[in-house]
């Protein structure tokens, strides 16, 4: 792998259930496992699933019109089984709509772009369905 390929971020503790990830680019992310407002770190998962395929029908559905509504809703049943804890049943669902006039190669496209997203584009939703392991490690600073 080169290291145009490379993506990181860097999690730091600022209190008890309390964490902020920071990017190369000095974008900040506050999230935490303690109840409050932030988001954890399993709604920061669907939200990533979310948005790459978002981004990614954006993309295509945008050259030809402008949305009048666009979300995408993310979710799943968190469980916890003999492999651990996990999500299943992830469901992505599309909310999309394009004005009346002008917008029906935006409207043709949009099953294909969802489709492409899914089957190859999503870098996240695509490593979440193949599976990637990861290793973990104790730095020795």
């Amino acid at each position: 792998m080169s290291e145009a390929s490379k993506r990181s971020v860097v999690v730091e503790r600022t209190s008890t259930g309390q964490f902020i990830a920071t990017n190369p680019r000095g974008g900040t992310l506050r999230f935490g496992t303690d109840g409050g407002d932030a988001f954890t770190p399993v709604e920061l998962l669907l939200a990533a699933i979310g948005g790459c395929s978002a981004a990614d029908v954006d993309v295509a559905t945008g050259r030809h019109a402008e949305p009048t509504a666009f979300s995408v809703e993310v979710s799943g049943d968190k469980i916890s089984d003999e492999q651990g804890n996990r999500m299943t049943g992830l469901r992505v669902t599309f909310h999309v709509a394009f004005p009346e006039e002008g917008a029906d190669r935006a409207r043709a496209i949009l099953p294909r772009a969802v489709k492409a997203s899914h089957d190859r584009l999503c870098t996240v939703s695509r490593t979440v369905e193949l599976g990637t392991p990861v290793a973990t490690e104790i730095a020795e600073d």
